[in-house]
């Protein structure tokens, strides 16, 4: 199959050659604050770059289930009303379900961190060149493209899945469990990339046939969870050379499996981060009169800039301030010189989102004044909105009544998360859909170190995206 066209490079991956090369210090320099959502001059997509050999039995065994274990839940019966794949492509997702239910696993119990997903990326490039395709690394190794052709001349349509774990120790009592201290899969990425690696290998049988219209493109992408966002890094590369529609599904635990939530629309709130530091001249406890009192002055920040914020913007516009983070001070008796509050901004309304910077810094302003310590606020713009494409909904609605029957086309709310996918949808049409994963268990919810899914939604993900493809590389 042909990997890009243009400005990348034509050498596709082979399983040769190492990628350990690409851990180095000029990683964590990439992600610096100072560069975020800084459009650079394009980077070419890598030289092949895969999983060293010593890796190699590793990588093997751990897509082959330990002895006596069991996919519980992972079997999925058709859906009333859903059609069948073509192609007898069901049969074939019935025989590969079992390894991508492993390959989840696996990828759970070996997170890597946003920008650090070297391991992921190339165990991702190792499958899909076994299956005969030319997947390429992005330039720092870390994510992965790979486009499959069908029949020349028709739409290029991209499909993507974020890699990056969160930093969170891993609460379940399951036996894929995390393996790595400080790391989490507590947002669905694990099922992302394994929904988007069963698609990509159900569509090179496909294109091996001469049955694909056009050219898919997958997108594996890097450091959704963090910024500057992953979804640049791809942009940047050349990951949307050509694009006519790009699609996503993300994890969603409140919507039951066989059920895909989907609207026209703003899907997700914009998000941004905020870093705010006080200083004066600190002092002893007994006397605050004669300093600036700073835990005073942070407790004011924390509570009045949020409640004052939602008094300068419109009503509707959904705008919500909450820190996450306050420190102020080490000793009961000295009141210290410096505090800082950092959280997040996440705002509906795009227009709102554009004003914010301006906003928050001045709320921030007047409500420090009269305490006499010195403000610095940070902020830093993460993404805006995701706002679905209506034609790009259409296609995906199709998809899914055939992939999970017309019960399975659900509606969803606009929620105040925050998703770099929105990034795409600023150059190409697309949509970001809702995968149902809820299991019984109450109060499991996304970004919790509990966080599961019920494995059966992965054969409803694939099917979904496969639909999808198909649809809109049809016309």
């Amino acid at each position: 199959m042909a990997a890009f066209d243009g400005d990348v490079s034509s050498t596709p991956y082979t399983p040769e050659c190492s990628h350990q090369g690409f851990r180095d210090a000029a990683l964590s320099d990439y992600y610096r604050n100072d560069v975020a959502q800084r459009h650079r001059r394009r980077s070419r997509l890598s030289e092949s770059h895969p999983i060293h050999s010593d890796r190699e039995f590793d990588v093997t065994s751990a897509l082959t289930l330990p002895t006596g274990s069991q996919l519980a839940s992972s079997g999925f019966e058709t859906a009333p009303g859903a059609e069948p794949l073509p192609f007898e492509l069901d049969q074939v997702l019935d025989f590969r379900l079992p390894d991508l239910i492993a390959t989840r696993r696996f990828l759970h119990a070996h997170p890597e961190l946003s920008g650090q997903e070297f391991d992921t990326a190339a165990l991702i490039a190792r499958k899909l060149a076994v299956a005969g395709l030319a997947p390429r690394l992005l330039p720092k190794g870390n994510g992965v493209i790979c486009d499959i052709d069908g029949r020349p001349n028709g739409p290029v349509v991209a499909l993507r899945a974020d890699l990056d774990a969160l930093p969170l120790n891993d609460s379940k009592d399951v036996p894929y469990r995390s393996t790595v201290d400080g790391a989490c899969h507590a947002c669905g990425h694990d099922v992302h990339t394994t929904v988007l690696l069963g698609v990509g290998l159900l569509l090179a049988r496909l294109a091996e046939r001469g049955e694909l219209d056009g050219r898919v493109r997958l997108i594996f992408q890097p450091a959704e969870e963090i910024l500057p966002c992953g979804s640049l890094e791809v942009i940047e590369a050349g990951g949307l050379d050509d694009v006519t529609q790009i699609f996503a599904l993300h994890c969603d635990p409140n919507l039951p499996v066989g059920q895909v939530g989907l609207r026209v629309g703003p899907i997700t709130a914009a998000a941004d981060n905020i870093t705010i530091r006080l200083g004066g001249p600190g002092g002893h406890t007994a006397r605050p009169h004669l300093t600036v009192d700073m835990v005073d002055a942070l407790g004011r920040l924390v509570t009045e800039v949020p409640a004052l914020l939602n008094r300068r913007v419109p009503a509707n516009s959904g705008l919500l301030l909450v820190f996450g983070q306050a420190s102020a001070g080490t000793q009961y008796n000295v009141i210290p010189n410096e505090a800082m509050a950092a959280g997040t901004l996440r705002v509906l309304d795009r227009d709102t989102w554009e004003l914010a910077p301006k906003i928050v810094a001045q709320v921030v302003r007047d409500v420090i004044a009269p305490t006499g310590a010195t403000v610095d606020v940070e902020y830093l713009r993460g993404r805006p909105p995701v706002i679905n494409d209506a034609r790009a909904i259409r296609v995906l609605t199709a998809a899914t009544a055939a992939a999970a029957g017309p019960a399975g086309v659900a509606e969803t709310p606009q929620s105040m998360g925050g998703e770099d996918f929105s990034w795409y949808l600023e150059h190409v049409p697309g949509a970001l859909a809702r995968l149902g994963v809820g299991r019984t268990a109450a109060n499991i919810d996304l970004h919790r170190a509990s966080f599961d899914v019920d494995e059966r939604a992965i054969a409803v993900g694939i099917r979904v995206l496969l639909h999808t493809a198909l649809t809109a590389t049809a016309g």
